[in-house]
C-alpha cells in the first residue's frame, strides 16, 4: 500500500508527523478509540513490523482540557513502560515521538490480539492453558508490583497475546507510581474488575484508599473467567453487580466447575477476597499448588522391573485408546433431562452459542459475554430443547 494512500482522515499530515513517517510506514487500521487509532506499521530501515498507536492531543476531537488530560496521561504511560522496559510479559515500547497535535507510540506487534478475542473463539480454557497464561500474566504484575507501579486495569481486553500465545501486559493509561505510604482514590478501571475497596472509597467517607492489591483481585476475576467462560460478578442491572463485587458474592457453580481442580478454586477464593490486607500478593500467588509440578526423586534403575512397567504402561494405553475409540454411551434420560450436565454436551452448546452470537458480545458494559451464560437463560434454553425425534 502507498504512503499516499494511507493519509486520510485517520492520519495526521506528513507536516506534523515528518518524524514518524521518516522512520515508518503505517499500514491498516488495528483498532479505533475516541482519540487514537492503531495501525500496522513497517520499520523502513529493518522492515519489521510494529504496532503503533496515533493519539490525538490537538483538542480538535475534544475539548482542550480534555486534551491536555490525554497528554499528560499518555506521557505518564510512556515513563511508565520505559520503567517496565525488558520483561517477556509486559508490551514492549520500540518508540515514541511527540508532536504538536500528535503523540505516536510504537509497541511490539502482537499478533494474535486480545486475550479477549482469543476467549471468544474458544469459550472457555482448559486448565494447563490457563496455568501458562496466568503465571505469565502474575509474573508481570509482580514485576510492576516490584517497581511500585499500580496497573488499575488489568483484564483480557488489556492482555495481547503474541504469536506464541504468551501474554503481553499493555495499557498503562491507568497505570501510576506509588509512593510508600500513598493510598489512591480515584475511580477507574472497568466495572467488572474493580476491587471492592475501590468501589467503597468512591461510595463512602472515611474509608481508607487503594493500593497495589487491586492487581490481584482483578486476577482473580480473569482467572475465573478463563476456566468458566464467564466472569464472576455480573448481573443486569449496574447496582446489583456492585453490591455482589462488595460482597464477593460469586460461586463455583454445577457442571460448569465440577472438572475444575481444587488448587485452581483455592487460587481464585485467596484471590477474590474483600479485605485486601487478606488477598494474597504476586508472589505468594505464584507459590500457590496451582503452579507447582511435583517433582518425584531419581530412583535406581532395575531393568527387569522397568520392562514389566513398560508393558504394563502399553497395555494400558492400548485399552486407553480402545475407551476413547468407543466410549461408553450416554443414557437417553440424561441427554433429555439435562444436556447441559454432560462436558461433552456442554462445549457443544456453549460453542454453538459462541458461533451464533459471539459477534453480538463487544468489550461494553451493556453487551457483557456474561449474558450468554446467565443460569436464568441456560435453564430456559435447556428446557426447550428436545432431542424426541417427532
Amino acid at each position: 500500500m502507498a504512503k499516499d494512500d494511507m493519509v486520510d482522515a485517520d492520519l495526521p499530515s506528513r507536516d506534523a508527523a515528518k518524524e514518524f513517517y521518516a522512520k515508518y510506514e503505517p499500514k491498516e487500521a488495528l483498532g479505533r478509540g475516541i482519540s487514537s487509532i492503531v495501525r500496522r506499521c513497517i520499520e523502513k530501515e529493518t522492515g519489521e513490523e510494529f504496532a503503533v498507536k496515533i493519539i490525538d492531543i490537538s483538542g480538535e476531537k475534544s475539548d482542550i482540557y480534555e486534551a491536555d488530560l490525554t497528554k499528560k496521561d499518555t506521557i505518564r504511560e510512556i515513563n511508565i513502560l520505559r520503567m517496565c522496559k525488558g520483561h517477556d510479559n509486559i508490551i514492549e515500547l520500540h518508540d515514541s515521538f511527540e508532536t504538536p497535535t500528535f503523540i505516536f507510540l510504537v509497541f511490539e506487534l502482537c499478533k494474535q490480539g486480545e486475550l479477549f478475542d482469543y476467549l471468544t473463539q474458544v469459550v472457555t480454557l482448559s486448565e494447563k492453558r490457563t496455568r501458562i497464561i496466568m503465571k505469565q500474566l502474575i509474573e508481570a504484575v509482580e514485576f510492576i508490583h516490584s517497581k511500585n507501579i499500580v496497573h488499575r486495569d488489568l483484564k483480557p481486553e488489556n492482555i495481547l497475546l503474541d504469536d506464541n500465545l504468551n501474554v503481553k501486559v499493555s495499557d498503562f493509561g491507568f497505570a501510576t507510581v506509588l509512593s510508600p505510604d500513598e493510598e489512591l482514590t480515584e475511580l477507574c478501571g472497568t466495572p467488572g474488575y474493580l476491587a471492592p475497596e475501590v468501589l467503597a472509597v468512591s461510595m463512602y467517607d472515611n474509608v481508607p484508599g487503594y493500593r497495589m492489591e487491586v492487581d490481584m483481585w482483578a486476577c482473580g476475576v480473569i482467572m475465573y473467567t478463563l476456566l468458566c467462560g464467564a466472569p464472576p460478578f455480573w448481573h443486569r442491572k449496574q447496582m446489583q453487580m456492585l453490591r455482589m463485587i462488595m460482597q464477593a458474592n460469586y460461586a463455583f457453580g454445577s457442571p460448569e466447575w465440577d472438572d475444575v481442580s481444587q488448587t485452581a478454586k483455592d487460587l481464585i477464593s485467596n484471590l477474590l477476597i474483600v479485605n485486601p490486607k487478606e488477598r494474597l500478593s504476586a508472589k505468594q500467588a505464584l507459590a500457590s499448588p496451582f503452579f507447582k509440578r511435583e517433582l518425584k526423586p531419581t530412583k535406581q534403575f532395575f531393568a527387569k522391573r522397568t520392562f514389566k512397567a513398560s508393558v504394563i504402561c502399553v497395555r494400558f494405553f492400548h485399552r486407553l485408546k480402545f475407551f476413547y475409540y468407543n466410549p461408553p454411551p450416554i443414557p437417553v434420560e440424561t441427554i433429555k433431562l439435562n444436556p447441559y450436565g454432560v462436558k461433552n454436551f456442554r462445549k457443544l452448546i456453549d460453542g454453538c452459542t459462541f458461533k451464533m452470537y459471539g459477534h453480538w458480545v463487544k468489550k461494553g458494559d451493556n453487551q457483557n459475554r456474561a449474558a450468554l451464560f446467565e443460569h436464568v437463560q441456560r435453564e430456559d434454553w435447556r428446557n426447550q430443547i428436545s432431542f424426541d425425534n417427532s
